[in-house]
């Protein structure tokens, strides 16, 4: 597999130093990615550099993945507005462990010579002192050059520390060290890296009188204008503590037809004559969203499992199930799941004292939580037979709602009509 073509069919190329892809040509050579250990987990918008790494490791080459354990501790300016908070040693500990877990689960760590390897850039800048940094590393590269770069001149006029400043020089090190030690030839990043990362080609240039390479991707953008990897909640992790595998699918499979058509590309591994038919059955019918559950299934499959993609699926069901399916599928759900399917729906809390001798269907309804308008307006809607709690059909009002009927002995979902639904929490 030719490494450059691939990315290229992908739409996953930006920049690319000239000669690189002769150079990966001629046979298995090593290539690095640096992550930031901001945080115990990666999201999504890291996915495409893993993905990088993952073609990279394919097409016959070492991937290396470098946490920036030193680097971590100064904060990279590229596409930032503001100084970065500085981490303590724990944090970076907690969450450079954190990174390497979800690496593992792309990168073949254990295949022979071409076999993934996990650096810390703090293994070799912790007895490097500032003395020495600025004699063997700085006098390199001229100040000028390092005003030059867009991360320093964005950000001139509302101003830039030095340390962010060295930030380049620190990265750039990196590159020399693995070149120098781990006969590493090339830098692959995100496009806002370019700068940092041929800071370090002319770093192996000036000071190792060697050669090296850099590929960068372009910075996702989604065609209605809003942020790749946002949501209301804030970014979409790899973690499924911090977001559920509900809806980490959810938000793929919500994606346009356009972003759907280009995400598919970037975030799996199918061939280019599986995607163009797969794009070909979504046109005949774009309503079933063929495309999105390819692209939805294969990603939450590879980032979480093959179970946690039957419950995504099953709770994404859920709200068109009747009968007892739809009973069963709601017993089933774990609380977590629970809780994210029905997150956006009103909702209204009543003391668990309350539901101890019962709670009349037409008071649920109305005064005691508001779902309808007034007693009234219940005794309408039970008419109208239009009424159901967690799924089943009620139609008499002198139901009374009563603690074993709970979803996990706390919840009660009421549902008028097809898409009315509103929640009621007992605490």
């Amino acid at each position: 597999m030719n490494f450059i073509e691939e990315l290229k069919w992908r739409g996953m190329i930006h920049d690319m130093m000239p000669g690189t892809e002769e150079k990966l040509c001629e046979g298995s050579k090593a290539g690095y990615i640096g992550f930031d250990p901001t945080a115990d987990s990666l999201h999504i918008g890291s996915l495409v550099q893993i993905m990088i790494l993952v073609h990279f490791q394919r097409a016959g080459h070492k991937p290396f993945a470098l946490v920036g354990g030193a680097t971590g501790m100064v904060g990279d300016p590229s596409g930032k507005s503001k100084e970065r908070n500085l981490l303590d040693t724990e944090t970076l500990n907690k969450n450079l462990a954190g990174v390497q877990k979800q690496l593992e689960k792309f990168l073949d760590f254990d295949c022979g010579a071409n076999s993934a390897e996990m650096v810390n850039n703090y293994d070799w800048f912790k007895n490097f002192n500032f003395l020495d940094f600025i004699r063997d590393v700085g006098k390199h590269i001229p100040v000028n050059y390092m005003m030059a770069k867009d991360s320093v001149k964005s950000r001139l006029e509302t101003g830039m520390s030095f340390t962010e400043f060295t930030y380049q020089l620190v990265q750039g090190y990196d590159f020399y060290w693995l070149w120098k030690n781990k006969n590493c030839i090339v830098q692959l990043g995100g496009s806002d890296q370019w700068g940092n990362i041929v800071t370090g080609t002319e770093l192996i240039r000036r000071k190792g009188q060697g050669e090296a390479f850099a590929v960068t991707t372009p910075l996702i953008k989604k065609a209605d204008g809003t942020k790749f990897g946002k949501t209301e909640g804030g970014n979409v992790w790899l973690d499924k503590d911090r977001t559920s595998p509900y809806k980490f699918y959810q938000y793929w499979i919500n994606a346009s037809d356009e972003d759907a058509a280009n995400y598919i590309r970037i975030f799996t591994l199918k061939t280019k004559q599986d995607i163009e038919a797969l794009e070909a059955h979504h046109k005949e019918a774009p309503h079933l969203r063929v495309l999105q559950k390819a692209l939805a299934e294969d990603i939450t499959i590879r980032v979480h499992s093959e179970e946690d993609l039957k419950a995504a699926i099953d709770a994404s069901e859920i709200l068109f199930k009747k009968g007892d399916e739809a009973i069963e599928g709601l017993k089933n759900l774990p609380e977590n799941i629970f809780t994210d399917v029905f997150e956006g729906v009103p909702q209204a809390e009543i003391s668990r004292l309350e539901i101890e001798a019962g709670i009349g269907i037409i008071e649920l309804l109305g005064t005691k939580t508001g779902f309808l308008n007034s007693n009234g307006d219940a005794r309408r809607a039970l008419k109208e037979n239009s009424i159901s709690v967690n799924k089943i059909k009620v139609t008499a009002d002198s139901y009374i709602l009563k603690k074993e009927s709970l979803i996990h002995s706390k919840y009660a979902l009421l549902q008028r009509g097809k898409k009315s639904y509103f929640l009621v929490k007992f605490i």
